[in-house]
């Protein structure tokens, strides 16, 4: 089965590298360069030009890994869709748990047949299925992710994407909540450093749900901030 793959990069040479090293196997590349704020209308539009009826969908920060692949060439495409379940590589270690559990036990769509349906969301998009008839299959292996590895980038980061999600959540006419901006991100840290075990990942697990609070907080901050402009 021939395979379109579509790559979200802000062109950073080590990290593009190795993501395109590890998709050698597709048969058509379609690269998005550039600082993105409009997360699913580019991978729609992405999606529209890809020649083949398989596309995949990756980032620069992540990589398929090798069984991944071979499970991909040795699939039957029984299914309109396909969850891939990605593991964090934060500060030399892989993150199991906390922040990141839930999308490296369940996955993520990111391989998809065309036209089944559609991306949505300015920011931390999903795929759409268009019809309830369709079905999304599951593969046992990684996609291994390596975001953010430095504080600064992480910061950096986080800056950027809540700015975009409040300007989501402004335009969409969602109040500011104080309740929400002081309690929202500290429930959060409890759920993803305590309920989700994110303390067994070590000094990295707090530093990860720390932040990820932080950027909750950004979220809600910014948005009275747009209100009252």
């Amino acid at each position: 089965m021939k395979i379109s793959v579509v790559i979200l990069t802000t062109g950073k040479k080590e990290a593009i590298d190795r993501c395109l090293k590890s998709i050698d196997f597709c048969q058509e590349k379609l690269v998005i360069s550039g600082k993105v704020t409009d997360f699913a209308n580019a991978r729609n539009s992405a999606m529209k030009k890809a020649k083949y009826d398989w596309i995949l969908f990756i980032d620069e920060d992540e990589e398929v890994s090798e069984n991944l692949k071979q499970e991909i060439l040795n699939s039957r495409f029984d299914h309109d869709a396909y969850y891939i379940k990605r593991r964090d590589f934060f500060w030399g270690r892989e993150m199991k748990y906390g922040e990141t559990r839930k999308i490296r036990n369940k996955g993520i769509i990111r391989l998809v047949k065309k036209n089944s349906g559609k991306w949505i969301g300015k920011v931390h998009e999903v795929f759409e299925l268009q019809s309830s008839q369709l079905t999304v299959g599951r593969f046992n292996h990684y996609l291994n992710h390596y975001p953010h590895q430095t504080i600064k980038e992480f910061i950096e980061k986080i800056n950027f994407y809540s700015s975009l999600r409040a300007q989501e959540l402004y335009r969409q006419r969602k109040k500011f909540s104080l309740f929400q901006a002081v309690f929202y991100p500290f429930f959060k840290f409890i759920l993803n450093y305590f309920i989700y075990l994110g303390f067994l990942d070590g000094p990295a697990g707090f530093v990860y749900a720390f932040l990820m609070s932080f950027h909750s907080f950004l979220v809600r901050a910014k948005l009275y901030q747009y209100t009252k402009l």
